[in-house]
């Protein structure tokens, strides 16, 4: 069993946000494998599905970003798994818009919500850094994360999310480099 958390923050009104997009790729990923049904679980929602010969639970906190932790800890502990287990899927600002890549460990880079599961977890958990671009200052970094994404970058994010989707497999495997690079190579123009 492995668990794969999209971050981002519940409610409508957040739906579209940059800071969603971890949302936005957890229901990608349950559309293109044929996920199960919705269930309210672990301060959150989950959905259970396999990718390859894996068995992966979805699940999107119900928590708001800074408190994420406390969700993804509530689903480590009922499975009694270890935080090599989890993977995170996240807006990452240092990254160009669209750009995907993949670590374990390290620190939580100003995110919140990666705070947060490293306060309740310890750093050692797989990450999937999805990328929203830096916005230029950093006065304006709150607006640009909680900004929704421009009608303009539609393509783009849906590009991004249906490859991230449609490569999901390796992570499975755990094959990260072979992932980001046909995520990459999906992405090309």
């Amino acid at each position: 069993m492995q668990i794969w958390a999209g971050l981002g923050n519940p409610g409508p009104q957040y739906a579209m946000h940059r800071h969603n997009v971890g949302f936005m790729a957890a229901d990608a990923i349950a559309a293109v494998h044929g996920f199960g049904p919705v269930k309210k679980q672990f301060s959150g929602w989950t959905q259970e599905g396999r990718i390859g010969g894996s068995r992966v639970l979805l699940l999107k906190p119900a928590t708001f970003m800074n408190d994420s932790g406390r969700a993804l800890g509530e689903a480590l502990r009922f499975y009694k798994l270890e935080p090599h287990a989890l993977t995170v899927f996240y807006d990452e600002l240092d990254l160009a818009p669209f750009k995907v890549k993949v670590r374990t460990g390290g620190g939580a880079a100003g995110h919140n919500g990666i705070r947060s599961a490293i306060q309740h977890l310890g750093p050692e958990f797989r990450r999937v850094r999805l990328g929203i671009g830096h916005p230029g200052h950093k006065d304006r970094v709150t607006g640009h994360v909680l900004g929704n994404f421009a009608k303009a970058e539609m393509e783009a994010l849906a590009d991004m999310l249906g490859a991230v989707a449609a490569e999901a497999g390796w992570l499975a495997d755990g094959d990260d480099v072979r992932f980001m690079n046909d995520v990459a190579l999906r992405l090309q123009p």
